[in-house]
C-alpha cells in the first residue's frame, strides 16, 4: 500500500456536530510518562497547531504556564478541542505530579474517557495506581497506550503485565510493536493485522500500511488470538465465529472492543513513541472507535434541591440545561473563567442560569471553547460540550449551574484535605492588599489550598499538598499578581484525636440581670474510626432537651473540633454521644446549648488520652543496585517503615511509609547519596499517632514547638 497521509481535522461551528461524534478524553500518568508530549502530537495531527511543541525545549501548548515550561512538568490541567475523522474530541491534559492529583480528580469527574499512558520501562508507577483509583471511582472507561517504546530497556509486554498485576485491569495488547528501543520501526495491529511505518521526514505525518513482517507474524498471531479469546465473552457473536475458527472481520471485532471497554470489562492496549511520532494517529483511531461518546454514559444522577428527590438527566440538548463546574481559573485578558461540563440541554449567551449550590442567579456573559490559554467564542453550549464562561462571579469549582426552572443539584466534589503549610508575609504595607487579592483568586482556583490567620501570631497561613504545591504558589503570586512576600518554611499539618472514652457532664448558666442563659448537657466521648473527622449521636430520651436544641450541641462540638486540647491543632475522629441534659423553659435558647457542645467536648476530650497525629506518606525511591544500602539506612533514620525491595527494570525498588515531617529535603539527600542517579515519589498515605518523646517535644513551646498549622 502506498503512503497514506494523516487525515487533518477540521473546525466545527459551535453545537454543530451530533453529540454521537464528541468524545471528552483525559490523557492522565504518572510525572515523564509523556502525557503533554502526546497531546502536542495529537494537536499537530489533527491540524489544531502547525509546528509541534517540546516539553524539553519548554515550547509545548498545553503547558503554556511559566512555571510549567521552566519545569517541563504539567501543574494546572489544559483543556482543548480537536476534530478527528469528523468527530470532535475534547481533550483535557492532566498533571502527572502527586501535588497536583486534585487537577486529575476534577478533570475526571467530567469526562467520558480515558486514555492511561504508560512509559515502557518504568510501566505502573506510584501516580499511575493513583490516576487509576480515582478514574475507578467514577467508572471511567479507558484505553492504554505505552509509550516511549524507542527507550532502552523498553517493554511492551512487562508493562501490560504489571497493569494485570498492580491495577487489576483486564489488559487486552491491540497493538505490538516491532522491536525495542533503537530498534523500534513501527507498530503491528492486531485487528487488521498490518504493519503501520511512519515517515520521518513528515514527521509521522504520512505512513505506510505493510504486511506483517514474517518474522512477527506467528507472534502477531498468538496475540491476536488472546484479544479474540477475551472478546468472545463479550459477543455471542463473535464467540460463535471463534469457536468455528470463521473469519473475523474487523468491524465486528471493533464493535466488540467498544462495547467491553465502555463497560469498563476490557482495556485495550496500544504502543508507539509519540517523541519519534509513531502511533499517535493509531491512538486517536482507538479514541474514537473505543471510548464513548456522552450518549453512550448512563444519564448523570442528580437530585431536586427541594424535594430532595433524585433526578437523572440525560445528554440530550432538548432536555433541561445542567453543567457542572469543574475548574476556575483567573485569566489575565478575560477575568474570571470558569470551565463547565454540559451534561445536559443547551445555554446561550446571555441567558441566566441558576447555581443551586449557593442558591444565586447569574448570567452568562460570553462563553469560550479553550485552546490551553488561547481561546475561540462560542455562542451557545450543548450537552456533552465542555467549554468555559465568563461572568459567573459566584460559580467555584464543584458548584451545579442549570435552568431556573427545572433546579438540580448534581453530586459534589470532595477534595482532600492539606497536610503542610507556610506563613507568608507581605515585605510592605503596598503589598498586603496585592497578597488578601491574589490568594483568594488562588485558593478559588485550587480547592486543595487553603488560607487561615493563626490566632497567636497573626501571621497568614497558607497550606497545600506537598513542597511543589506550595512553591508553584508563592512563585504565581509574586509573577502573576506582582506580590512581594517572605515565605517561611514548611511546617507539618499535625493533628489531635482521642485514644480512650470518656464522660463529662456541663451546666452552663449566665444570669446578667435580664435573661439569663441555661444549658445543662451529659455526653459520652470515644475514638471514632479513621477518617469519620466528627460523629454525632443523640441518645435523650423523654424530651429532657427539647428537639431545637439537639442540634445546637452538635454545632457547638464541631465548632470546638477546629482547636484541639493539647496544642491547638484541630481534632479529628471523635465520637461524641449525648446522653441526657436538662433546659429552662425561659433562659434556655440555641446559644446556650451551642456553648454547652463545646465546652462538653473540649472538657471530655482532656479526659480521654489526647494524643497528637502526624502525616506519613507513602514513598518509593527507584535506584541504582549499588547504592541501596546507602538509601535504605538514610530512610530508616527518617522513621521509614519499609514495605519491600523489589526490581523494576535494571533498577531496584523501595517502597515505604515515612513520617512528612522527616521528609523535608529529601531530594537533595537522595541525589547526593546516589550521585543525582536516584528519583523518589512520595503521596499521602495516612495519620497516625506522633512518638511520644517527638510529641513532648513539639508541645514543650519555645524553639521546639512548631507552630500551630490548621
Amino acid at each position: 500500500m502506498g503512503a497514506q497521509q494523516a487525515q487533518r481535522g477540521f473546525l466545527f461551528v459551535a453545537n454543530g456536530i451530533d453529540i454521537k461524534r464528541i468524545r471528552n478524553i483525559g490523557i492522565a500518568a504518572h510525572i515523564d510518562a509523556g502525557k503533554t508530549t502526546t497531546t502536542e502530537r495529537i494537536l499537530f495531527y489533527t491540524g489544531k497547531t502547525h509546528r509541534m511543541g517540546e516539553v524539553h525545549d519548554g515550547a509545548s501548548i498545553m503547558d503554556w504556564m511559566e512555571q510549567e515550561r521552566e519545569r517541563g512538568i504539567t501543574i494546572t490541567s489544559a483543556a482543548t478541542t480537536a476534530a478527528w475523522q469528523g468527530f470532535r474530541i475534547n481533550i483535557i491534559d492532566t498533571p502527572g505530579h502527586v501535588d497536583f492529583t486534585m487537577e486529575v480528580e476534577r478533570s475526571l469527574r467530567v469526562l467520558d474517557g480515558m486514555v492511561a499512558l504508560f512509559c515502557s520501562v518504568g510501566g505502573v508507577e506510584p501516580q499511575s495506581e493513583t490516576v487509576w483509583r480515582q478514574a475507578d471511582k467514577y467508572h471511567v472507561p479507558r484505553i492504554a497506550y505505552v509509550n516511549k517504546m524507542d527507550r532502552v530497556g523498553a517493554d511492551f509486554l512487562g508493562a501490560v503485565q504489571m497493569m494485570r498485576d498492580r491495577l487489576g485491569a483486564n489488559a487486552v495488547p491491540i497493538q505490538l510493536p516491532s522491536g525495542g528501543g533503537e530498534l523500534f520501526t513501527g507498530v503491528i495491529d492486531l485487528i487488521t493485522m498490518t504493519f503501520r511505518v511512519h515517515h520521518d521526514e513528515t514527521q509521522g505525518a504520512t505512513y505506510d500500511d505493510l504486511e506483517i513482517p514474517k518474522g512477527l507474524l506467528a507472534e502477531a498471531k498468538i496475540h491476536r488470538e488472546h484479544m479474540l479469546e477475551a472478546l468472545s465473552d463479550y459477543d455471542d457473536h463473535l464467540l460463535d465465529k471463534f469457536i468455528h475458527e470463521q473469519p473475523i472481520e474487523p468491524e465486528e471485532i471493533k464493535r466488540a472492543l467498544r462495547r467491553a471497554t465502555i463497560d469498563t470489562k476490557v482495556m485495550p492496549v496500544l504502543c508507539g513513541s509519540s517523541f519519534k511520532n509513531k502511533g499517535v494517529q493509531k491512538l486517536l483511531d482507538a479514541v474514537i472507535d473505543f471510548l464513548p461518546s456522552p450518549v453512550d454514559m448512563p444519564p448523570i444522577q442528580a437530585h431536586d434541591p427541594d424535594t430532595m428527590k433524585p433526578v437523572e438527566r440525560h445528554a440530550d440538548a432538548s432536555a433541561p440545561f445542567a453543567a457542572l463546574a469543574f475548574k476556575v481559573m483567573t485569566d489575565a485578558h478575560v477575568g474570571r473563567l470558569t470551565y463547565f461540563r454540559v451534561y445536559s440541554g443547551k445555554i446561550e449567551v446571555g441567558q441566566t442560569v441558576l447555581n443551586t449550590t449557593t442558591g444565586k442567579k447569574e448570567r452568562l456573559g460570553r462563553i469560550l471553547e479553550m485552546h490551553a490559554n488561547k481561546r475561540e467564542e462560542v455562542s451557545a453550549a450543548s450537552a456533552g460540550e465542555i467549554l468555559a464562561a465568563v461572568g459567573l462571579r459566584d460559580t467555584s469549582t464543584g458548584h451545579t449551574i442549570c435552568d431556573p426552572k427545572h433546579p438540580v443539584q448534581l453530586e459534589v466534589m470532595v477534595f482532600p484535605q492539606p497536610v503542610i503549610s507556610v506563613a507568608i508575609e507581605p515585605k510592605s504595607k503596598v503589598d498586603q492588599d496585592r497578597l488578601t487579592s491574589a490568594l483568594s483568586k488562588l485558593a478559588e482556583e485550587d480547592p486543595t489550598f487553603h488560607i487561615r490567620t493563626d490566632e497567636e501570631t497573626g501571621q497568614t497561613i497558607i497550606s497545600g499538598m506537598g513542597e511543589l504545591h506550595l512553591e508553584i504558589l508563592t512563585d504565581r503570586m509574586m509573577r502573576e499578581f506582582g506580590v512581594s512576600a517572605n515565605v517561611g518554611r514548611p511546617q507539618v499539618a499535625y493533628k489531635e484525636t482521642i485514644s480512650k472514652s470518656s464522660s463529662t457532664v456541663v451546666r452552663f448558666i449566665r444570669q446578667t440581670g435580664g435573661r439569663g442563659q441555661f444549658a445543662h448537657i451529659e455526653v459520652e466521648l470515644e475514638p471514632a474510626e479513621p477518617g469519620q473527622g466528627f460523629v454525632f449521636e443523640d441518645k435523650v430520651s423523654g424530651g429532657n432537651i427539647p428537639r431545637e436544641y439537639i442540634p445546637s450541641v452538635e454545632k457547638g462540638a464541631r465548632n470546638a473540633m477546629a482547636n484541639g486540647v493539647l496544642a491547638g491543632y484541630p481534632l479529628v475522629d471523635i465520637k461524641m454521644r449525648l446522653v441526657d441534659g436538662s433546659y429552662h423553659e425561659v433562659d434556655s435558647s440555641d446559644m446556650a446549648f451551642q456553648i454547652a457542645g463545646s465546652m462538653a467536648l473540649q472538657e471530655a476530650a482532656k479526659k480521654a488520652a489526647p494524643v497528637l497525629l502526624e502525616p506519613h506518606m507513602d514513598v518509593e525511591v527507584v535506584l541504582p543496585e549499588e547504592y541501596l544500602g546507602d538509601v535504605i539506612g538514610d530512610l530508616n533514620s527518617r522513621r521509614a517503615r519499609i514495605h519491600g525491595i523489589g526490581q523494576r527494570s535494571a533498577a531496584r525498588l523501595v517502597n515505604a511509609t515515612v513520617p512528612l515531617s522527616e521528609m523535608f529535603g529529601y531530594a537533595t539527600r537522595l541525589r547526593s547519596l546516589s550521585q543525582g542517579r536516584a528519583t523518589y515519589t512520595m503521596q499521602f498515605a495516612h495519620y497516625s499517632a506522633l512518638p511520644e518523646k517527638l510529641a513532648e517535644g513539639l508541645l514543650m513551646g519555645g524553639t521546639t514547638r512548631i507552630r500551630r498549622q490548621g
